[in-house]
């Protein structure tokens, strides 16, 4: 063990500082939340991933597309985490961050391995581990496939190593477990047997240059690494057939998965690169590599240019070419640049938007793999440039020490913004222009933290910057709902309805809001019109069975109450509901089996006690009417109408003082009813308290004029005191 430690020593010290820096620049994540942006589609409201593994789990996992991709691994790393951690945001943060701190290593392992040179292999993962572009992978759990196919990538440039070292059937099986692997985490592994010919170029030299008895191999002065025995091309090419089949099974699932999302309408030939889209290539791939030396002003998203400039377009394209001209040229000197350009260049080409499949725009997550090549470049180029140099060991260290400070306090920044929805949507609007997205999210967060109002600020800025967004319509509509707008609320349902008619919740949102301006007619239309196009929407069956009942229509809303149940029998708003319809048809025992299923499921609602305790004072049974009443008032002290209910039954039971004490918390929590005062009246008055209900029954009727019942009430009682007193001249009426 102390012989291993002496030998690699300087590999060890550098791993050592390579874990610390990233943790020191990513260990805030750990106390990081989830974020509203695919987080809740892969992890927080996907039950497939929240349960945890399960065999219907595990089946989805595998036949599952969503939004285009098929990535059953990246699926299973998120059923491993809610497994062992539940949704606690902290531990899939830090699951994540492992990910990329064995990245790191692996990189720095087997770049080290391929070239010999450790200071450059360190560089190069210092740059990997550290960028600020890597902060989103790292801290965005949805972004997990990134760093989970970034491992199996590096464990496949490992293994692949090792077998040109010896090639052997064993190392050449796990090369295709783990490529295999990368692409179950995400497609854009695919691109990794393009890597391995770069490979073979250099490090590893394995190219054959001219005759079979190798005189006219490259100067191995120029190619450093040593051990890795050379073939002719054909014979390369060979040798990564199976990798090639792999390539392009993965990209036909790829393109084939992509087109499932497009409802079925896209052709082939739609997907082929057009002219818009290759004059654009140049400036995106010029454009990582601005934000690479100068990673300020980085957002979870960026707006997508419609119109670029013909000047830019022009002068990126020129670029461009003279970069790779000059990386040509430099082939035989420098071959690390051809390299790492090619590397750079090959692996961005998934989503680079050459072709027409997926959303994919400009993204800092992109650059995970891609920037190797670039960094490749930097760790071997700087010091060449710099071999005349008189003092080129002092600068190389001193710039290589500020260049990794500075990064690692802009990655320690970046990695700040990705604690909640509100920073990092806030910070992207803060640097960007006219960012529709993330105005969205913000807006949608911001919804439903119950921040209606800014929530709606920023809906309606979405739809400044884009027009046709429907859900924008929808959620700006749920918005002014939530603020008691329902006219304006209405008004941008049927925007959202005039993009997209075919919407169930678009429907069923609007006739929500109809249902507030007392429109119930035309809600119960467009309830219906909601169940039309999806029948089994179980809210949809609920929302129109109470505006059925409010209508009076209970037969046919006991039907959709019914339905809503059977779709979702563990939903106790349903069940309440539907037993409130059933008391009201005076089906008491049936209400009070909904009631207490309602109960079972959430017990610690007190709403749901209260109702089942009512349909049991119903039933007449008073004792366990009581016992709810007070269960409620347990979870809830300051609920009113339990206050009052549980009063009234004392009150019929005969218990007076119990009945006078509740309706007085009824009174003073809710001190405008008139019902509660009335009620408090006749309790006091059966308590000979005739002046104090005299006072109530006249507050009562102070409330709602002409309330006939404490008029009623009032006059009685004046009537027994007037009979029974002695001096009658001392009361009054009020």
């Amino acid at each position: 063990m102390a012989s291993i430690m002496k030998k690699y020593r300087s590999e060890i010290i550098i791993s050592l500082f390579l874990v610390i820096i990233t943790l020191a620049v990513f260990w805030k994540v750990r106390t990081h939340d989830f974020v509203n942006f695919d987080d809740n589609i892969y992890v927080t409201e996907n039950p497939f991933v929240t349960s945890g593994w399960t065999a219907e789990g595990l089946i989805w996992a595998f036949t599952t597309i969503l939004d285009g991709h098929w990535h059953p691994l990246t699926w299973l790393s998120h059923m491993t985490d809610c497994a062992l951690f539940g949704l606690n945001p902290g531990c899939h943060h830090m699951t994540s961050l492992i990910l990329h701190l064995l990245n790191v290593l692996l990189l720095f392992s087997v770049l080290r391995f391929m070239t010999g040179a450790v200071l450059r292999s360190a560089v190069v993962a210092a740059l990997f581990a550290i960028h600020p572009l890597h902060v989103e992978p790292v801290a965005w759990v949805a972004s997990r496939k990134d760093v989970l196919s970034a491992l199996f990538w590096m464990l496949t440039m490992w293994t692949y190593a090792f077998y040109c070292r010896r090639p052997a059937i064993s190392k050449y099986i796990l090369v295709l477990f783990f490529f295999a692997a990368g692409i179950m985490s995400k497609s854009m592994v695919v691109t990794l047997p393009v890597v391995f010919f770069l490979m073979d170029y250099w490090p590893l030299n394995r190219v054959r240059q001219g005759s079979t008895d190798g005189k006219k191999d490259l100067e191995k002065s120029k190619f450093p690494s040593s051990g890795f025995k050379r073939f002719s091309l054909p014979r390369l090419i060979a040798e990564k057939l199976l990798l090639f089949i792999l390539l392009g099974v993965s990209a036909i699932l790829a393109v084939s998965a992509m087109l499932s999302v497009q409802a079925f309408t896209m052709r082939l030939s739609s997907i082929m690169p057009e002219w818009d889209n290759i004059v654009r290539v140049p400036l995106s791939y010029l454009s990582y590599i601005g934000k690479m030396f100068w990673p300020y002003k980085l957002a979870v998203t960026y707006p997508y240019p419609e119109v670029i400039p013909s000047w830019q377009a022009a002068g990126a394209a020129v670029l461009f070419i003279f970069i790779s001209v000059l990386a040509i040229f430099q082939a035989r000197k420098r071959p690390y640049f051809i390299v790492g350009w090619l590397w750079y260049i090959v692996t961005l080409i998934p989503v680079i938007r050459l072709f027409n499949i997926g959303p994919q725009i400009i993204a800092d997550r992109y650059t995970y793999i891609p920037l190797i090549g670039l960094f490749i470049i930097i760790a071997w180029g700087v010091p060449d440039l710099l071999a005349r140099l008189r003092y080129r060991t002092v600068v190389l260290c001193i710039s290589t020490t500020m260049m990794l400070i500075w990064l690692s306090i802009s990655s320690f920044v970046q990695a700040g913004y990705w604690e909640n929805s509100l920073s990092l949507f806030g910070r992207a609007i803060k640097v960007t222009n006219d960012n529709w997205l993330a105005h969205y999210n913000l807006g949608s967060f911001l919804l439903r933290k119950g921040n209606f109002k800014e929530a709606a600020n920023h809906f309606s800025e979405t739809i400044r910057i884009r027009p046709g967004n429907e859900d924008a319509h929808n959620n700006l509509g749920n918005a002014f709902a939530k603020l008691g707008r329902p006219d304006d609320a209405v008004r941008h349902y049927l925007e959202a309805l005039n993009i997209k008619p075919a919407d169930a919740e678009f429907h069923n949102n609007l006739a929500i809001a109809l249902d507030m301006q007392g429109n119930a007619e035309e809600a119960t239309r467009h309830y219906s019109e909601a169940l039309r196009i999806k029948p089994g929407l179980a809210k949809v069956h609920n929302n129109l069975g109470n505006a059925l009942k409010r209508q009076a229509r209970l037969e046919e809303a006991i039907r959709h109450l019914f339905k809503a149940v059977q779709i979702d029998p563990v939903n106790a708003e349903y069940h309440k509901d539907l037993g409130i319809g059933l008391a009201r048809q005076g089906k008491i025992k049936e209400a009070i089996s909904h009631f207490s299923e309602a109960v079972k499921i959430e017990p610690l609602n007190a709403e749901f006690h209260n109702n089942l305790a009512i349909a049991l004072d119903m039933q007449g049974n008073a004792k366990e009417a009581i016992r709810h009443y007070s269960e409620a008032l347990r979870i809830r002290p300051d609920y009113v109408r339990a206050h009052y209910n549980l009063g009234s039954t004392f009150r019929r039971q005969g218990r007076i003082d119990d009945a006078v004490r509740h309706l007085k918390e009824a009174v003073r929590l809710k001190p405008a009813d008139a019902e509660f005062h009335n009620t408090l009246g006749i309790a006091l008055a059966q308590r000979r308290d005739f002046k104090g209900a005299i006072s109530h029954f006249s507050e009562a009727a102070k409330i709602r004029p002409g309330y006939r019942k404490a008029l009623e009430n009032l006059e009685f009682v004046l009537r027994l005191i007037n009979k029974g007193s002695r001096n009658p001249n001392v009361l009054k009426k009020p």
